[in-house]
């Protein structure tokens, strides 16, 4: 059994399939997906998704580089919408200082009010984080010091500092296609020596970072057992063992998600 923690199924690229992207995956042996809201405006088509599949749940939030849209968003507004019975996290939020879409002020100040409604709802925090990590590292020490919440850095690519700090606050980390990609020892190594075994989890992304051997396509969920795979590999884990951890440190996180 597995279950994808990340996946985009909303948008133009499932418009005309989504029935057999789903199928597909749970041919695979996905059990379990959470779709991620990376734009607020999208969140009812995210929620109609979770509400048309049984094994399916969602998340609200605005990505980092949507942070300029909304930055005066609250956590009051934020838990009003996740009161949707099948919303299990809070995000995808974050900081990116690499691309930058978002003046930096305008993403502190979004991710701090979703820390505050991940805080305050016992929801987990999805977070992305790209060429920032030593703002982010100081930022989860300073919020975590004002009150604990779960946090969950998806599709991890940061370094070995962060996950240092990060781990030692007790966050999750989830492995994507990347640990399966030729240039990617950097990535495999802090999975290797920095990520704790009890707070990996794997995940899609979908429909971007599509693992090997499945590189040039649109990647889906019915691509984890190869995520899984290159995982197993970094941890020197069999594939039985890779999927029960993985699986069991899912439903630690998404503790609102019910197993099958």
């Amino acid at each position: 059994m597995l279950v994808d923690s990340h996946v985009n199924l909303h948008g133009e690229q499932f418009a005309d399939d989504l029935d057999a992207v789903i199928e597909r995956a749970r041919a695979a042996g996905v059990t379990r997906m959470v779709t991620i809201c990376c734009q607020l405006a999208d969140f009812p088509a995210v929620s109609a998704i979770a509400e048309r599949y049984d094994d399916i749940w969602c998340s609200i939030g605005a990505h980092p580089h949507h942070a300029k849209d909304r930055p005066d968003i609250t956590a009051g507004e934020l838990l009003e919408m996740a009161r949707h019975p099948k919303v299990v996290g809070i995000g995808e939020t974050g900081l990116d200082f690499h691309y930058n879409y978002s003046p930096r002020e305008d993403q502190f100040a979004s991710l701090r009010a979703h820390i505050e409604a991940a805080r305050q709802s016992g929801l987990p925090l999805i977070l992305h984080c790209r060429d920032a990590d030593e703002a982010m590292a100081d930022l989860l020490e300073d919020e975590m010091g004002k009150g604990a919440f779960k946090a969950l850095l998806h599709c991890y690519t940061g370094g070995a500092m962060l996950a240092a700090r990060a781990a030692k606050l007790g966050s999750w980390f989830a492995a994507s296609g990347i640990v399966t990609f030729k240039k990617a020892d950097d990535v495999r190594s802090v999975f290797r020596d920095n990520v704790p075994d009890d707070k990996v989890i794997i995940e899609t992304d979908c429909p971007y970072l599509a693992p090997i051997p499945h590189r040039g396509k649109r990647c889906e969920p019915s691509f984890l057992p190869d995520v899984a795979a290159g995982l197993a590999r970094v941890k020197g884990w069999s594939a039985a063992e890779c999927a029960t951890r993985t699986t069991d440190n899912f439903f630690d996180l998404f503790d609102r998600v019910t197993r099958p």
